[in-house]
C-alpha cells in the first residue's frame, strides 16, 4: 500500500490476503466485493495509535471496559443526541447480533412471536427461528422508492401473545431515518401492547442527509424509555465490527436485570482490543468520522444517478444514512438479481435474504473508483439482456 499523505482522504487499505470476509469470497478473481457491511477505509489515527499502545504492552488476559471507556460512550450520547444516560445503564456486549438472541431468549418463551419489519437485516430474521421463536415479519410500505411504516399493517400482523419487537433504527437496508413521529407511533404501540421494544441502532452516526438526525427511540419519553433496549456499536461508524465490541442502553432496573443474567451465561466478555478502540474511537474519532460521512455522501450521489439515469431496469431510492444501496431489479425480471450481478464482476446481497425478492443490496462504503467500475460492470451486464 502506498503511503498516505494529506490529500487522500479516506485512506483506502489495500485487503487482499489479510483473512476479510469481505475481500476473501471471490478472492481468485477480479470481483468487486460490494456485499457485507464494513468499509475499505483504514482506522482513524488515533484508533490506530491506541491500539499499538495495548499490544505493546504485550498481556492480552481477560479484559474490562474501563471508567474512561464507558465515560466516552457517555459523553458520545451526549454530545451527538442529547442523550444523557447512566453508566449503570450499559451492558457490554461482543455484538449486537448474539445481543439479538439475547433478547430473544430473556423476553419471549419457546415458539412465542417475534415481530420485526421487512425487509430487514437478515438475523433479525434468522435469530428468532434460531431460538426457536416464531417469526412475525410486517412489511414496510413503499412507493416510489420510500419506504415507512404501515402502522394498520403493523396491527393486523402483530398477535397477543407477541412480547417483543425488533426494530432497525436507522434501517438496514433502506437507509430510512425513522422521523420522531414514526418512531413515537412504534413506540406506543408496543406499549400498549406491553411489547418490549429493541432498537437496534447500529448505523446511527452515520447520516447523510443534511439537517436529518438520528432520534435514539429511547429519547422519546421516559415511559418509552423504561420500555425500550437500545442496541449500539462504534462497530459500523469507525469501522470496526473484526473487534467485538458493542453495548446495550437499559435504563429500566427489571429489562437491564432480565437482560443481563441471559447474557453472562451465554456470551464472552468484550474484546479486550475493542474496548480500547472504542474509547479511542469516541474520544477521538470525531474528525475521521466527518470526513468519512463527505465522501459517502459524494459516492451516494453517483450511484443514485447512475442506477436511476443511466442503467434502465434498475431504481433505488435515495439512502438517508448508512453505505448501503437497496437496488430494485424488478422489472428487469431476474430470477436471481444476485447470481446475475456476481456474474458481472459485483458481489451484492440478493434481496430475497432481506425478505424482498427482486432486490440487491450493494455497499458503497469503498474507494471511488471501484464504485465507478461496479457502476460500468452492472450497465454492461443489464445492456447484454436488452
Amino acid at each position: 500500500m502506498a503511503d498516505k499523505t494529506e490529500n487522500d482522504f479516506p485512506y483506502l487499505a489495500d485487503r487482499h490476503g489479510t483473512n476479510s470476509l469481505k475481500w476473501s469470497r471471490r478472492a481468485n478473481d477480479d470481483t468487486l466485493p460490494m456485499w457485507v457491511a464494513d468499509m475499505d477505509f483504514r482506522c482513524a489515527d488515533p484508533i490506530l495509535e491506541a491500539l499499538h499502545r495495548r499490544v505493546e504492552h504485550g498481556v492480552f488476559g481477560y479484559a474490562v471496559p474501563t471508567e474512561q471507556t464507558v465515560n466516552a460512550v457517555v459523553q458520545w450520547l451526549t454530545s451527538r443526541y442529547g442523550w444523557t444516560i447512566r453508566p449503570e445503564w450499559i451492558v457490554w456486549v461482543p455484538g449486537l447480533v448474539p445481543a439479538l438472541e439475547i433478547l430473544c431468549r430473556a423476553f419471549t418463551a419457546e415458539h412465542e412471536p417475534v415481530l420485526t419489519l421487512t425487509p430487514i437485516y437478515p438475523p433479525f430474521m434468522s435469530v428468532p427461528v434460531h431460538a426457536d421463536r416464531n417469526l412475525l415479519r410486517c412489511p414496510l410500505a413503499c412507493e416510489n422508492g420510500r419506504y415507512w411504516i404501515d402502522l394498520e399493517q403493523l396491527a393486523q400482523t402483530v398477535t397477543p401473545e407477541t412480547r417483543l419487537l425488533l426494530l432497525c433504527s436507522p434501517h438496514n437496508p433502506i437507509g430510512r431515518v425513522w422521523t420522531k413521529e414514526e418512531l413515537r407511533a412504534v413506540a406506543q404501540f408496543c406499549l400498549e401492547r406491553k411489547i418490549v421494544l429493541c432498537s437496534d441502532e447500529i448505523h446511527c452516526d452515520l447520516i447523510l442527509d443534511a439537517g436529518t438526525r438520528h432520534i435514539p427511540t429511547a429519547t422519546l419519553s421516559p415511559e418509552i424509555a423504561a420500555n425500550t433496549l437500545t442496541l449500539m456499536s462504534p462497530a459500523k461508524t469507525f469501522n470496526l465490527p473484526g473487534l467485538n465490541c458493542g453495548f446495550a442502553i437499559i435504563s429500566d432496573a427489571s429489562l437491564r436485570r432480565t437482560f443481563k443474567n441471559h447474557v453472562h451465561p451465554a456470551l464472552p466478555d468484550v474484546n479486550a482490543l475493542g474496548t480500547i478502540a472504542c474509547e479511542a474511537a469516541f474520544t477521538q474519532g470525531g474528525r475521521w468520522l466527518e470526513q468519512v460521512l463527505d465522501y459517502l455522501r459524494e459516492n451516494r450521489r453517483i450511484l443514485y444517478e447512475a442506477v436511476n439515469h443511466d442503467i434502465p431496469g434498475l431504481s433505488m431510492g435515495l439512502p438517508e444514512a448508512t453505505y448501503l444501496a437497496w437496488i430494485d431489479t424488478r422489472h428487469l425480471n431476474l430470477p436471481d438479481p444476485g447470481a446475475f450481478f456476481e456474474r458481472a464482476g459485483v458481489s451484492t446481497i440478493n434481496g430475497a435474504a432481506f425478505g424482498e425478492p427482486g432486490f440487491v443490496r450493494l455497499n458503497f462504503g469503498c474507494s471511488r473508483e471501484h464504485l465507478l467500475l461496479a457502476i460500468e460492470r452492472m450497465k454492461t451486464a443489464v445492456k447484454g439482456i436488452a
